[in-house]
């Protein structure tokens, strides 16, 4: 446990200090200062407010290539952390979920017809959503995405695989849910 905080105080220290985002002092630009302590202060679903900055801060490095602008960037973060707490499963896992399902675009679509940063299916508005519902606002697709993948975890007494199958409509073929795994273990659960 020490050797990881002191390895998370480390990339605390060093994603503030980034060239990319530092001033002419080498110092974090007030604006970066500013936008974190918003979402830091906004997210409710973190037990202490040093678990939301350092995860905030060691994830929002890890989205970087897909949601470029960081104010988006850690709005989606916030979230995501707490439409999977509120649907108790990891957030690490709703990310990588989003990154094979859409790649992070909001407005995907797929030849199916599923929409949003989880791909839901409209259908699913009938049966979990509200008339008004909106699958390409994040919040909505969030929370529907969280609610069903928990549904199939639960369903499957907690195996990864069936789970992430059904959610895909692939249940019993593998390539689904090892592309999700792959991008959990690659990118969201490194040490």
């Amino acid at each position: 446990m020490r050797r990881r905080f002191a390895a998370v105080t480390a990339l605390l220290a060093a994603t503030l200090a980034a060239p990319a985002h530092a001033g002419p002092t080498g110092e974090p630009e007030p604006e970066l200062r500013a936008l974190l302590a918003k979402n830091i202060d906004a997210a409710d679903s973190f037990e202490h407010r040093f678990d939301a900055e350092v995860w905030l801060v060691d994830m929002s490095s890890r989205l970087q290539k897909f949601v470029p602008d960081e104010d988006q960037r850690l709005e989606l973060l916030r979230l995501v952390h707490s439409e999977a707490r509120r649907a108790k499963i990891a957030p690490e896992l709703v990310l990588a979920v989003i990154q094979v399902e859409s790649g992070f675009n909001r407005y995907a679509v797929s030849s199916a017809g599923a929409q949003g940063l989880m791909q839901i299916m409209p259908f699913w508005l009938k049966e979990i959503g509200k008339p008004d519902d909106n699958l390409f606002q994040v919040r909505t697709n969030l929370r529907m995405g969280c609610t069903i993948l928990k549904f199939y975890l639960d369903q499957e007494r907690g195996n990864l695989i069936g789970a992430l199958g059904r959610y895909n409509g692939s249940y019993g073929k593998p390539d689904y849910p090892m592309l999700v795994v792959n991008a959990l273990n690659q990118r969201w659960y490194r040490s």
